[in-house]
């Protein structure tokens, strides 16, 4: 199961969805598409935005500027997310303030 911890100022996405074998796993590239996507946009506005680690345990992003469009696009990611994790409740599990 991928599992996303999403506080103030940090977000911690790790584990593996198992929804299918690898290279075929709708529930991981959809996940994957839309932090990578989000990651993308934020630093292509302001590249002193956010910090993020990519190491064996997962993904951790650092929030450093919480200007509007930073915040937006974050949100944005959340409720893609969230909307993952209703669709597919056994692969990703979304929880805030942990």
């Amino acid at each position: 199961m991928i599992k996303v911890s999403i506080k103030k100022d940090k977000i911690i996405i790790s584990g593996h969805a198992l929804y299918d074998n690898p290279g075929k796993d709708i529930v991981c590239s959809s996940a994957s598409s839309i932090v990578i996507t989000t990651i993308n946009g934020i630093l292509s506005i302001d590249k002193d935005a956010l910090n993020y680690k990519l190491n064996e345990d997962g993904l951790e992003i650092e929030i450093l500027k919480r200007d509007d469009v930073t915040l937006k696009l974050i949100d944005n990611m959340k409720e893609l997310l969230i909307k993952l994790s209703f669709d597919y409740p056994k692969n990703i599990q979304v929880k805030e303030g942990v």
